[in-house]
C-alpha cells in the first residue's frame, strides 16, 4: 500500500471536496465514517471535516459512538477488561442504525440523535434530535465502524501500526480486540482511504482509490 505525505487540513480538504462532489442529487443525505482506534485522532479529523464542508455551505452533524455506549451492566458483563466484549458488546449499534442512520433513510425525517448514553453517569443523556438539513452530511467517528455494514457513502481509515497503537492505547487489555478488527474486517482493505497515523504529526495517506494520490 502506498502512502503520499499530506497535512491534517490537506486530509480534511480531500475528503471535504470529495463528499461535496458526491451529491446526493435527490436531495438526501450523505454519512461519512471516520474509523480508527482512540488512541488515533479520529475525533479531530472529523472536527476538521465538518469545519471544511460549512466552508463549502453544506449542514454537518458529527457524531462519536462513544455517546453510544450500552449500560455498564451489558458492557461489564464480563468483567471490566474483556477485550472481546469491547469488541462486540460496549457500543450499541442497534441504536445507532436506529437513532443516527434510520433518520437518514430515503423518506426518513433526518433528525438525528447525537448521543444517547453518558458513560460518566450511567444514565441516558436525554439530548434532544438534532435535525440535518436535506443534502447535509453526517459524520461518525468511532472504533471498529467498518464491520457492521453501516451504510456509509465514504469511509476514512486512521491506521496504527502495532507498535504506535500499544504506545498510545491507554488500555493495553484492548489491544486483543484492535488484533481481531484487523483479521476479521481488514479495514485498510475496505477503507475508501486509509491514513498512516503513527506520527500524528506527519499523516499519510493512501488518496481514494479512483482518484489521485493528493488533491
Amino acid at each position: 500500500m502506498r502512502y503520499e505525505a499530506i497535512s491534517w487540513e490537506r486530509l480534511a480538504d480531500a475528503v471535504a471536496d470529495r463528499v461535496d462532489g458526491a451529491g446526493p442529487a435527490d436531495g438526501g443525505w450523505l454519512k461519512v465514517g471516520i474509523d480508527g482506534a482512540p488512541a488515533a485522532p479520529g475525533a479531530e479529523l472529523a472536527g476538521r471535516v465538518a469545519d471544511a464542508l460549512r466552508l463549502r455551505g453544506r449542514s454537518v452533524l458529527v457524531v462519536g459512538t462513544g455517546g453510544f455506549l450500552r449500560p455498564a451492566s451489558l458492557r461489564f458483563e464480563y468483567g471490566k477488561q474483556d477485550p472481546d466484549a469491547y469488541y462486540g458488546g460496549w457500543f450499541d449499534t442497534g441504536a445507532l442504525w436506529r437513532e443516527v442512520f434510520g433518520p437518514l433513510e430515503p423518506g426518513g425525517s433526518g433528525r438525528v440523535l447525537p448521543d444517547l448514553w453518558d458513560p460518566a453517569t450511567d444514565r441516558a443523556t436525554r439530548s434532544p434530535a438534532v435535525p440535518l438539513a436535506p443534502g447535509g452530511v453526517l459524520v461518525l467517528h468511532g472504533p471498529f465502524l467498518l464491520g457492521h455494514w453501516f451504510p456509509f457513502d465514504l469511509t476514512v481509515h486512521l491506521r496504527l501500526s502495532p507498535a504506535a497503537l500499544a504506545r498510545r492505547t491507554e488500555e493495553p487489555w484492548a489491544l486483543p480486540a484492535f488484533e481481531r478488527y484487523e483479521h476479521e474486517v481488514g479495514p485498510a482493505d475496505v477503507a475508501d482511504a486509509v491514513v498512516r497515523a503513527d506520527d500524528p504529526r506527519r499523516p499519510a495517506w493512501t488518496g481514494f482509490g479512483d482518484a489521485p494520490d493528493t488533491p
